[in-house]
């Protein structure tokens, strides 16, 4: 506890002497549509299609499109499992369902493997990107004779070095906290489209020109396992002996086809109403498109390259495919230059996702207690939680250095995670019909109901598969089973002592202020304690604050109310759940944050009222806080990631999509040397300067001797040089007064340049 005495009234205490923080519990959420939350699922699903057809081919043979398909086949029934898990509004994926329905031990176990997964999905993405990468300049330099195939250890090390170099990139981006766009994500997936239906009319060509056979059929015969292939049972008769366990030592070297559906939790909460609805045309899209994609990319490699040559272009699938189709050699070359371009994009947005995804699901362990909130700990300068993605890029970057440019060898690692994460998802929705039974929005099918009880065939068939496909994966994959089983039990052990000394530390904070917090379903004036037209400033990093300074020292007691707000943001990996509770919200970081801003406050005897809400879009987040506490003005920071004129661009594209009404707003950006910008939201008369005074009455003159039995205004001139640009704009030449507006702007930054 703080040895300052506090004064109640002042901070908006009742009369125990305890600051009053107002939490609230409904979270202000931006909505996207399905499309775009099909495309974010899609730009880490869909880049399974790059590597998972050969990484299966290369370990049970040309029999490997079948189970493919058979995989991507399934994966429509896992996400069911998923859907029904987000009807619940179970936050968190994986990890809330399992100790909601299997506690905490299992819970750690199953974040556990559902970070192996996370911590591969980048170095798997990136290695892959870098291999199709080397594949294109191993033939363009064929092609130019300027050398022979580049060697498989040159095409590994360009793979680890723009693994290694995108991976960096991606820890910058988030560092810096720039969110990934649901925009781009979609503009993505219409270059994948595209892409895609080239790649599969021009298969369709080549296939029936040369009269293609179907790969064999997927009978237990027609399996060859390679070397590899069956780790621990190589010397065992079980294999050959027992068709049925051929053909799940096959699944599950295929089941790499379905990574990603974890996004599909994540993205959840963020799909606009109706949501379940919209969740499932999303899940339906995703199941199409990456069925036609992943499982048409498998068979037309085994139909169309020859068996000689596809066995050096498993790690290059799709870049083997472009360069075996019929047609002119430039040709190939051009469209193997777009399908690695296209890859690039969307490789490397896996490994982005890998990690919001790995800083998503750690935060959320945090909030509940098994992490310290150390990990939580803001940049000093961008507010990010810089130390929980600095841990997981290390990790990335560490495996990327030992597998050396090797897919296979990361695929083996990646699976074991993938396939654990959704056999413990499907047991905790499992567990969960019979510990939270009642009517739900959407059940997997095929429940039957005997004496009162349900039997849920369809949810006990799905998780039987996935721990059966998980098991034998323990025994055929020794390296990811020992891998995998090393890092779980390792980061359980973190996960345990962290949770028992944040726990024997109890709640107390040495050097900071205790705090009532008070749950409100909505923010208000009257909630928080201030008056309509208050100073709304937001604050997120307790090193940032002067433009709370700013703020005190300009006020008068009694004049304006002072409403500090912290916007907790929801990442991704925290989504999911209808309501937030008061420890999910505020924690020791939030505690930290508040103590210094009363410690401000109580130096200049002025007083503020605290409110924290949660959020999954900073500007949104904050201009519906200032809606609902009727806020005039809102003062802000300097961003440490965008200048300051992107910042008010990005919070003026917030506010438009506010709903209408749209209440008017004073921004006011405050720059750490003491200047300051300031700009207003909605509607406004324009600032004109002295130059554009003069023209305008120059002009007005000019008429009004033309137009002099007319009244003219200077407003008139004004609308109707206003109306003569709509005017052209509606009749098709907008190209020509975007040109000349941007001609404008550049020869007046000219002139004020040459001032300076």
């Amino acid at each position: 506890m703080s040895s300052t005495p506090i004064n109640p009234a002042a901070t908006g205490g009742r009369g125990n002497g305890i600051p009053r923080v107002i939490v609230a519990t409904t979270a202000l959420l931006t909505f996207i549509s399905f499309w775009r939350a099909a495309a974010i699922v899609l730009n880490d699903l869909a880049s399974s299609a790059y590597y998972a057809g050969g990484e299966a081919e290369g370990y049970i043979g040309k029999t490997a499109p079948w189970f493919i398909l058979a995989i991507m086949l399934f994966s429509y029934a896992v996400r069911a499992v998923y859907v029904e898990s987000c009807s619940m509004f179970v936050r968190g994926g994986v990890y809330r369902a399992v100790k909601q329905s299997l506690g905490g031990a299992l819970a750690k176990f199953s974040v556990s493997a559902l970070m192996f997964d996370y911590i591969l999905t980048g170095p798997i993405s990136g290695v892959s990107a870098g291999q199709y990468l080397g594949g294109l300049l191993s033939d363009l330099s064929q092609h130019a004779h300027l050398s022979g195939p580049f060697a498989e250890s040159t095409v590994a090390g360009i793979a680890t070095i723009f693994a290694i170099v995108v991976t960096l990139y991606f820890w910058w981006e988030n560092t810096k906290g720039v969110a990934e766009s649901s925009e781009k994500a979609l503009h993505i997936m219409k270059l994948v489209t595209v892409m895609v239906v080239l790649l599969i009319g021009w298969c369709i060509y080549t296939a029936v020109l040369r009269h293609s056979q179907l790969p064999p059929f997927p009978y237990p015969r027609n399996l060859h396992f390679s070397p590899g292939a069956l780790g621990w049972l190589a010397h065992s008769s079980l294999p050959h002996t027992f068709g049925i366990l051929a053909i799940f030592i096959a699944l599950g070297h295929s089941v790499l086809a379905m990574s990603g559906e974890e996004s599909l939790a994540q993205v959840y909460r963020e799909i606009e109403s109706p949501k379940l609805k919209n969740l499932k045309k999303a899940g339906l899209v995703i199941f199409v498109y990456s069925l036609v994609f992943t499982s048409l990319v498998s068979f037309f490699a085994v139909m169309i390259i020859p068996d000689d040559v596809r066995q050096s272009y498993l790690e290059n699938l799709i870049g083997g495919l472009a360069m075996s189709l019929q047609g002119p050699l430039i040709a190939r070359l051009i469209f193997h230059g777009f399908v690695v371009v296209v890859g690039t994009l969307i490789l490397a947005g896996a490994v982005n996702t890998a990690i919001v995804g790995s800083n998503g699901v750690l935060n959320r362990v945090s909030e509940d207690g098994v992490l310290s909130e150390w990990f939580r700990q803001p940049h000093p300068r961008f507010g990010t939680s810089y130390r929980i993605i600095n841990i997981v890029v290390g990790l990335q970057i560490l495996t990327i250095f030992i597998s050396r440019g090797d897919v296979t060898f990361l695929a083996n690692l990646y699976a074991f995670g993938v396939i654990w994460s959704f056999a413990m998802n499907g047991l905790a929705v499992l567990v969960l019909r019979y510990t939270r039974p009642g009517q739900r929005e959407f059940q997997v099918p095929l429940n039957f109901v005997i004496r009162g009880v349900q039997i849920p065939v369809g949810l006990g068939l799905i998780t039987l598969t996935l721990f059966l496909i998980a098991v034998v994966n323990l025994f055929t994959k020794p390296v990811a089973t020992m891998a995998g089983g090393v890092f779980s039990v390792i980061l359980y052990i973190v996960f345990t002592v962290s949770e028992r000394r944040a726990r024997n530390r109890g709640v107390a904070h040495v050097e900071m202020d205790q705090f009532n917090l008070e749950l409100e379903g909505e923010l208000s004036p009257e909630a928080v304690g201030a008056r309509p037209g208050n100073i709304l400033v937001p604050v997120s990093n307790h090193f940032n604050l002067y433009h709370l300074g700013n703020v005190l020292d300009r006020i008068k007691p009694g004049r304006r109310d002072v409403v500090l707000l912290h916007v907790r943001l929801l990442r991704r990996s925290a989504s999911g759940e209808n309501e937030l509770d008061a420890d999910q919200l505020f924690g020791s970081i939030e505690q930290h944050l508040f103590s210094q801003a009363l410690s401000m406050a109580e130096k200049r005897g002025k007083s503020i009222r605290l409110a924290v809400v949660a959020a999954n879009d900073l500007w949104d987040g904050i201009l519906r806080a200032a809606t609902a506490l009727q806020s005039s003005t809102i003062v802000i920071g300097r961003s440490a990631k965008e200048n300051t004129e992107e910042q008010a661009r990005e919070i003026g594209e917030a506010w438009e999509k506010l709903p209408d009404p749209k209440p008017q707003f004073n921004l006011e950006i405050h720059l750490p040397n003491g200047d300051k910008i300031y700009k207003v939201l909605g509607p406004h008369a324009p600032n004109l300067t002295a130059n554009e005074v003069n023209l305008l009455h120059r002009l007005w003159l000019r008429f009004s001797e033309s137009l002099a039995r007319e009244e003219l205004h200077h407003h008139d001139v004004v609308h109707f040089a206003l109306e003569e640009v709509q005017k052209e704009i509606e009749e098709g030449h907008e190209d020509e007064v975007v040109n000349r507006l941007r001609n404008h702007l550049v020869s007046n930054q000219s002139k004020r340049k040459s001032k300076v």
